[in-house]
């Protein structure tokens, strides 16, 4: 039966002279601020509920995309930035207790780094460590008979996620036979996602009026220069060392740093970063009122390619897993593009996605799509969606039971797109 989207994360839109989160948004990042990440944010596992299969069906197959663990930054100027300002300010005299923490924050981020851009720290191998473990536990059965089958980006932190995963697998099953592979024909497949051209209209958007709330920047001065005058000097513009702040920020759950390096801003000032980084992802690559039909039209290709490998396996090919590595963006199509609940269904204006849209929840750092595939007897084959290993529905499609569906209507779904 198709349902109504009605997580609470979509309810109590406000929507005054500019958009504002909805409470159930603001209370959700602030009873864990490091939410405030995004898409930055760390894999954060919730618990798990398995509605039982409908009678005689059981699993025999798993196609799966997940993103890249836990990174660095694409680049350490963020740090460089703060740790030159402040550190000319440290020696003018003119620096406050907040700013020179903040400083040895900035010089501590640049040492972890270390050069590495966009490198898997082991927070991000040991998150797809458990997550294959889990994935194990859970599928068993699955793993008994039959070959697993991987295929990566060539980007250094998917191919070190693959490994870690992988290996995590081996050591549940050692004589588990397991194939690996990436190469550029791969490559231009699992890393398909939205157009520039959408890309470009998704950032304008959530740089535009609807975003556009006061900060008060005096008081953020105020807080690490005891001249304010000079410290803007030292600084260049004020978003600029927000924007440091923030960024150094986003990245210390990366290096397991538990210390809330949040509080360096004022609580609005993060909120409105967060609500920003969330409205340009959704608009970009989701299934948004605006542009979700333009920013989904080349996703379709990788799809098919999920779809040929599972008939594959359905058609009796010895294959237990087709597990694929690659990033945040065509995760975010391929959702939205396969219907799923908070990615292509319910569709958002762009008010609607900077009030209530819970980018933090549903991509994070190892974000993950699992379609565990069952049949009984008969051969009759259902799948079941997992969204970062939570039972996910798609609205559009009539379920089997529950969150199973028949593969013949979701084939028929996916065609119809």
């Amino acid at each position: 039966m198709k349902r109504f989207f009605t997580t609470l994360f979509f309810l109590g839109v406000a929507i005054a002279s500019f958009a504002q989160l909805s409470p159930e948004m603001e209370a959700y990042l602030r009873s864990n601020p490091r939410r405030a990440a995004g898409v930055i944010h760390a894999y954060e596992f919730s618990p798990i509920k398995d509605t039982p299969a409908p009678a005689g069906f059981k699993p025999f197959y798993i196609s799966h995309y997940g993103r890249h663990g836990s990174r660095s930054h694409s680049s350490d100027k963020p740090y460089v930035l703060l740790r030159n300002c402040l550190q000319t300010a440290k020696e003018e005299g003119i620096l406050t207790q907040s700013g020179d923490s903040l400083l040895t924050c900035a010089i501590q981020m640049i040492g972890l780094h270390n050069g590495m851009d966009g490198r898997l720290t082991p927070r991000g191998a040991r998150e797809h460590e458990l997550i294959a473990q889990r994935m194990y536990k859970r599928y068993s059965r699955v793993f008994k008979r039959g070959e697993v089958h991987v295929i990566s980006s060539d980007v250094p932190r998917c191919l070190v996620s693959m490994a870690a995963f992988t290996s995590s697998l081996r050591a549940c099953k050692r004589d588990l036979p397991i194939t690996w592979d990436c190469g550029v024909v791969y490559q231009r497949v699992i890393t398909l996602n939205s157009p520039k051209a959408i890309k470009q209209k998704g950032y304008d958007d959530s740089h535009s009026s609807l975003t556009d709330i006061p900060i008060d920047t005096s008081a953020i001065y105020s807080r690490f220069f005891t001249d304010t005058r000079r410290g803007r000097q030292l600084t260049g513009k004020p978003k600029h060392f927000i924007s440091a702040i923030f960024n150094l920020a986003r990245f210390t759950e990366a290096y397991d740093i538990e210390d809330n390096r949040y509080s360096f801003l004022p609580w609005e000032a993060v909120e409105t970063a967060y609500a920003r980084h969330a409205l340009q992802s959704y608009l970009s690559y989701c299934n948004s009122v605006p542009y979700g039909d333009e920013a989904l039209s080349e996703v379709g290709v990788l799809a098919d390619m999920m779809v040929k490998k599972a008939d594959e396996a359905i058609a009796g090919a010895p294959v237990a897993a087709d597990l694929i590595f690659g990033h945040d963006l065509p995760f975010m199509c391929l959702c939205s593009f396969l219907g799923l609940e908070g990615f292509g269904y319910p569709r958002l204006t762009a008010e609607e996605a900077y009030s209530s849209w819970p980018g933090a929840k549903l991509c994070t750092f190892a974000s993950n799509l699992q379609m565990i595939f069952y049949k009984n007897r008969k051969g009759d084959v259902l799948v079941k969606f997992l969204v970062n290993e939570q039972e996910t529905p798609v609205p559009e499609i009539d379920s089997f039971s529950g969150p199973y569906y028949r593969w013949d209507d979701v084939k028929r779904y996916i065609e119809n797109k």
